[in-house]
C-alpha cells in the first residue's frame, strides 16, 4: 500500500495486516475533542457524523462488550441502559429498510472450531460477525481498550464495515470514528442525535460516504 500525506482510517478491507493508526502518526484526541477517520475534530461534529452513519448504514449494529453487559457496578448498569435506549432509538429512527442490531461480546475467549456469528461477536474473529450479517456500521462500548483495538484492525483489514469506538478511556486511533470519555450522558446524546436526523439521512447514503472517501483519497495521493 502506498501512501502520501496524513494517514486517513476508513473502511476496508485494506491489508492482511493493516499498520496501527499510531505506529502511522494519529494522535488520540483531547478532552472535548475526538476524531474522524484520524483528524481531530470537535466532539459535537463526531456526535453528527456518528449519527449520520449508523441512519446511512442498512444494517447498523451495537457490540457492547463486558464491561458493560455484566453489572459490576452502579456506572456499569446505567451505561447499560443508556445503550438500551440508544438502540430502541436507532431502531425507531432507522429508514424502513435498514436492519438495526444489537450483538453483544460478552467476553474475549477465542472461541473454536466456530462461534455463532447470530448472537455474538468475538475480538479474535470479529470479520466472522459482520460478514455473516452484512453489517456495514457498527459501534463498539464496553470493550477494553486492547481487546477493541485488535478488533478494529482485523475488521479494518478484511471488511468494508465502518466503526464507531465509544471509548471510556483516550478513544481508539484504529476506528473510523471514536469519542472519548464515554459516558452515560454521551450516550444519551448520540441517541438524541440520531433522532434529530430522523428522515434526514437516505437509505444506504453510508455506502455513497464511503465511496467518495476512497475518491478523494486517490485524488489526494493519500492511498493507491
Amino acid at each position: 500500500m502506498n501512501q502520501s500525506g496524513p494517514y486517513v482510517v476508513r473502511p476496508g478491507p485494506e491489508a492482511f495486516l493493516p499498520p496501527a493508526a499510531a505506529s502511522m502518526g494519529n494522535a488520540l484526541p483531547d478532552p472535548g475533542q475526538a476524531h474522524i477517520n484520524g483528524r481531530i475534530v470537535p466532539e459535537e461534529e463526531a456526535f453528527e457524523e456518528a449519527a449520520r452513519m449508523f441512519l446511512g448504514g442498512t444494517v447498523p449494529t451495537i457490540f457492547p462488550g463486558p464491561l458493560v453487559l455484566w453489572a459490576w457496578n452502579e456506572k456499569a448498569k446505567k451505561k447499560a441502559k443508556a445503550i438500551k435506549f440508544l438502540y430502541d432509538t436507532l431502531k425507531e429512527c432507522a429508514p424502513q429498510d435498514a436492519k438495526p442490531m444489537l450483538i453483544p461480546m460478552p467476553d474475549y475467549r477465542p472461541k473454536y472450531p466456530k462461534i455463532n456469528p447470530e448472537v455474538e461477536i468475538n475480538p479474535n474473529h470479529p470479520n466472522l460477525t459482520i460478514w455473516h450479517n452484512k453489517i456495514d456500521v457498527c459501534m463498539f462500548v464496553g470493550v477494553h481498550c486492547h481487546q477493541a483495538n485488535l478488533s478494529l484492525k482485523i475488521i479494518r483489514g478484511g471488511t468494508t464495515c465502518y466503526t464507531i469506538a465509544m471509548c471510556a478511556q483516550a478513544g481508539h486511533e484504529d476506528a473510523c470514528l471514536s469519542f472519548r470519555d464515554a459516558s452515560v450522558e454521551k450516550i444519551m446524546h448520540l441517541a438524541e442525535w440520531v433522532k434529530k436526523l430522523k428522515g434526514a439521512v437516505p437509505f444506504g447514503a453510508l455506502k455513497k460516504h464511503v465511496a467518495a472517501l476512497e475518491s478523494k483519497d486517490r485524488v489526494g495521493g493519500t492511498r493507491n
